[in-house]
C-alpha cells in the first residue's frame, strides 16, 4: 500500500531541474496570478454560492454539459477519495496507472481487482472481471503516456457498471483527442485536473463530470464550503474560452517538445515507450534506481517507475520539458552513464 501513495513531488527539491512532476511551469501565468490576487480581499468572507455557480457554469459551458453534470473538486485526488461512496462490490483498476484511485478504494474497504496491461499498454483485448461494477482507467494514462481511443473507453461499459475515466492530462493533448468529457453518459464519470497545465498544484483544483444522480452519491457527506474562494475563481478563470485556447496552444508546444525529446533520449541508449501523447514519457534503463540517484546528485529529479503496479524495475517517468532542460538531462545521463 505504501508504494501507492508515492508521487513525483517527493523526488524533487529546491533548485533541482524537475523532470519528476508533470506540472507545466513553476507558477501560474501572470494573468491568472493577477486574477487570483484580485480576490485576496474577499478571503474574510465564506466562499459564496455565486462564485460556485459561476465556476460550475464555466466548466459546463467548456464541455457542452449541463451545470448539474459538474461537481467541483479540491483537486482530482479529492474526487478519487470519494469513490468508495459509490458502494462498489468489486472495482477493477486498469494498470499501470495513477495509483490514488486504487489506494482510495482499498482504504474505503472496496475490493479491488488489478487488471495489468502488457506493453504496449493499450486496451486491445483487455479482459475485465465480469462482476466488476466499477472500472477505473486513465486517458492519457499516467505513466505510460498512452491515449486510448474513445471507442475503447466506451467499450468498457456494461449494465450496472460505472466507468471512471481519469482525464487529468487530457488538456495537454492537442485537440483533446479521445476525450469523452463532452459526452453525457449515465454510467461514466470523467475526472479533470487543472493543476498540471496551469501550475496550480498548490491550490488544488479540479472537477468531475457525470450524471447528477451519480455525482450526488459522490458528494454525499461532504463538508460545507468544500472549495475556497481562490479555488473557485481559478476554476472559472481557466474554463473560459480564452484560457481553453491558451491551454490548446500549450498542448501543441508540449507535443513539439516531446517529439524532439524522444530521439535525444534514444541516442543515449534509453528505451522510450511509444505511442506517447501525454506531457511525460515512460523510459526504461538497465538500472533505474542507480540512474535516478546519480541524476539527483547532479540536481535533476526524475520519477521512479517501480511504484506503479505492472511496471517492474528498470522504469522511470520523465516529464516532457523544453530543449534547454532536456540539454541538462542529456548531459547528466552522458556524464553518469546508464
Amino acid at each position: 500500500m505504501g508504494k501507492l501513495r508515492h508521487h513525483g513531488d517527493v523526488e524533487t527539491g529546491p533548485g533541482m531541474v524537475d523532470f519528476a512532476v508533470n506540472v507545466q511551469g513553476g507558477a501560474p501565468p501572470e494573468w491568472l496570478t493577477r486574477r487570483l490576487a484580485a480576490r485576496l480581499g474577499d478571503l474574510g468572507a465564506y466562499p459564496s454560492g455565486e462564485d460556485e455557480r459561476r465556476a460550475r457554469d464555466a466548466v459546463a459551458a467548456r464541455h457542452g454539459r449541463r451545470a448539474e453534470e459538474v461537481l467541483l473538486l479540491a483537486g482530482v485526488a479529492e474526487g478519487f477519495a470519494m469513490l468508495p461512496r459509490l458502494g462498489s462490490r468489486l472495482a477493477a483498476v486498469i494498470h499501470p496507472s495513477f495509483t490514488e484511485p486504487e489506494l482510495a478504494l482499498r482504504e474505503g474497504g472496496v475490493p479491488v481487482a488489478r487488471v495489468v496491461l502488457e506493453p504496449p499498454y493499450t486496451l486491445d483485448g483487455v479482459v475485465l472481471p465480469e462482476d466488476a461494477d466499477l472500472v477505473v482507467v486513465g486517458n492519457p494514462t499516467n505513466p505510460t503516456s498512452v491515449s486510448h481511443p474513445a471507442a475503447s473507453i466506451r467499450a468498457l461499459r456494461r449494465p450496472g457498471r460505472i466507468v471512471v475515466v481519469d482525464e487529468a492530462f487530457a488538456d495537454a493533448v492537442p485537440g483533446e483527442t479521445e476525450s469523452i468529457a463532452g459526452e453525457s453518459h449515465s454510467d461514466v464519470l470523467v475526472f479533470r485536473s487543472l493543476t498540471k497545465t496551469w501550475a496550480l498544484a498548490g491550490l488544488r483544483c479540479g472537477y468531475v463530470l457525470g450524471a447528477p444522480e451519480v455525482l450526488a452519491r459522490l458528494n454525499h457527506g461532504r463538508p460545507h464550503w468544500p472549495l475556497g474562494t481562490l479555488q473557485l475563481e481559478a476554476i472559472a478563470a481557466v474554463s473560459e474560452p480564452d484560457a481553453v485556447a491558451a491551454a490548446g496552444r500549450r498542448a501543441e508546444g508540449i507535443a513539439v517538445d516531446r517529439v524532439a525529446m524522444i530521439p535525444r533520449l534514444r541516442e543515449l541508449g534509453v528505451e522510450v515507450h511509444e505511442p506517447a501523447s501525454g506531457p511525460f514519457l515512460l523510459i526504461r534503463v538497465p538500472d533505474a534506481e542507480l540512474l535516478r540517484k546519480r541524476l539527483a546528485d547532479k540536481g535533476i529529479a526524475v520519477r521512479r517507475g517501480d511504484t506503479f503496479p505492472g511496471l517492474e524495475t528498470g522504469f522511470l517517468r520523465v516529464a516532457v520539458r523544453p530543449a534547454a532542460a532536456v540539454d541538462r538531462l542529456v548531459a547528466a545521463i552522458r556524464d553518469v552513464g546508464l
